[in-house]
């Protein structure tokens, strides 16, 4: 079987197993006088062994984030010579990927999936997972000034930022000065002359990939890890888990559905000047073959071929910007964290205030960059914010199951998101290229 359904099958097991101990366990069950010993078996054998695959990601979320963001800024181009092609590339990358987060908020707080669940539930889980969680909540309620904030987000001292990330008590940045230090890196290696930055180019490619290989080590224990933490939710949750989860894939779906279907037409329509229908038309190979890989970067030559035959996009235009994009441009991605983030908040009983939620909004930006335009890439980037705001990272259990469709879904939302910048960016003859060298392939 592949990864994908190895993980499903685990997820199917643990919650099965989950269910039928919660009942035989629950007041009224035949078991119901050894309640106790359901619950050891929970926190000190099946609970644990589940956390192994977690604690595998953790450490190495921020050499991830670094070199993620590092390499995603660095591949933005030589801006002296790129000119007004990276710049628009970055502004129409970032104002998309910042209304994909914004309708990720709005959603989340006008239907908010994750009080679905019952009081009492809520209550269980909090005990369950967060230690003393009256401290957490409050400590997550606990609102610095706007100006402070934002004052944070540039650190004094990065390694003690990378450090105390996800310190609650750490009155810095924590992760997002994290990740506006790796993008001020990679801002500056990209201007910097290219001969001298070479080395320690290499040295932040060489830690994504072992970032990324660690996490494939990660995702071969994932089956056994989702089933132990799939079993350890659904023994305290019982069907109410499944109540919930709906709600949370259906709030998923209508933001990609809004963004997809209102966004990108209106983009399309006011800054590109094409017709949505003629777009989306020409654009189908490319959306259809993201849906079946879940790869932004497996279905990178699909969207080259598609860009340049079947959209006209000038070849230079279409290079630069999918290329970039495969990485830097995760609209999808953005929303999806949004949401996923801001609902298990709420499953858990943290709740944040509007300047709390402008920084998940930003770290899910940013986070966007950092996103490995493979299965599965936000996993880790996801983690990190839960911890950031104090929701305890077995979280991510209650929604593994249904991670593999709704990536499949939000990687559609990328790669056409992709095409639609290109498309802005070619839209002037003279935006493509130096004005006294045509590029080939545009009008004119």
């Amino acid at each position: 079987m592949s990864r994908s359904a190895r993980i499903l099958v685990g997820l199917v097991l643990g919650l099965t197993l989950g269910l039928a101990a919660g009942w035989l366990f629950a007041s009224g069950g035949p078991l119901a006088g050894h309640v106790s010993s359901l619950g050891w078996w929970i926190d000190e054998v099946i609970q644990p062994v589940g956390r192994i695959f977690l604690r595998i990601i953790f450490m190495v979320v921020i050499p991830l984030i670094l070199s993620a963001i590092v390499i995603g800024t660095m591949e933005m181009g030589d801006i002296r010579t790129l000119g007004r092609i990276g710049v628009r590339t970055l502004l129409i990358t970032v104002l998309l990927s910042g209304v994909s987060v914004g309708i990720a908020l709005g959603l989340v707080n006008i239907l908010r999936p994750g009080h679905a669940l019952s009081g009492e539930k809520r209550d269980a889980l909090v005990a369950a997972y967060s230690g003393d969680s009256q401290k957490n909540i409050e400590r997550a309620g606990r609102a610095r000034p706007l100006s402070q904030t934002l004052l944070n987000f540039i650190p004094e001292n990065p390694l003690a930022e990378a450090a105390n990330a996800f310190n609650p008590d750490n009155p810095g940045g924590g992760l997002l000065a994290v990740m506006v230090f790796s993008l001020f890196v990679g801002v500056a290696m990209t201007v910097a002359p290219p001969e001298r930055t070479a080395a320690l180019r290499g040295v932040f490619e060489g830690m994504f990939e072992v970032s990324m290989t660690i996490i494939g080590f990660a995702l071969r224990l994932a089956p056994l890890g989702v089933a132990c933490l799939g079993f350890a939710v659904a023994a305290r949750l019982g069907a109410d888990l499944f109540v919930t989860l709906g709600f949370y894939t259906a709030t998923v779906l209508l933001g990609l559905s809004l963004h997809q279907f209102v966004i990108y037409p209106l983009v399309l329509r006011i800054l590109a000047r094409r017709s949505p229908v003629e777009f989306f038309r020409g654009a189908k190979d490319a959306m259809v073959t993201a849906f079946s890989t879940s790869s932004s970067n497996a279905t990178l030559p699909i969207s080259l071929r598609v860009a340049e035959n079947d959209l006209g996009i000038p070849p230079r235009v279409a290079r630069f910007v999918l290329t970039v994009g495969a990485s830097a441009n995760q609209n999808g991605t953005a929303l999806y964290e949004g949401i996923t983030v801001l609902f298990l908040a709420q499953v858990f009983g943290v709740d944040l205030s509007f300047a709390q939620q402008v920084v998940v909004a930003l770290m899910c930006v940013m986070a966007g960059i950092g996103t490995a335009g493979v299965p599965g890439g936000s996993l880790p980037l996801v983690v990190g914010v839960l911890l950031s705001i104090n929701v305890p990272a077995e979280a991510i259990a209650i929604i593994l199951g249904i991670d593999r469709f709704l990536d499949m879904c939000r990687t559609t939302l990328n790669v056409t998101g992709d095409l639609v910048v290109a498309a802005v960016v070619s839209r002037d003859g003279e935006d493509v290229g130096p004005a006294s060298e045509p590029c080939a392939g545009s009008p004119g």
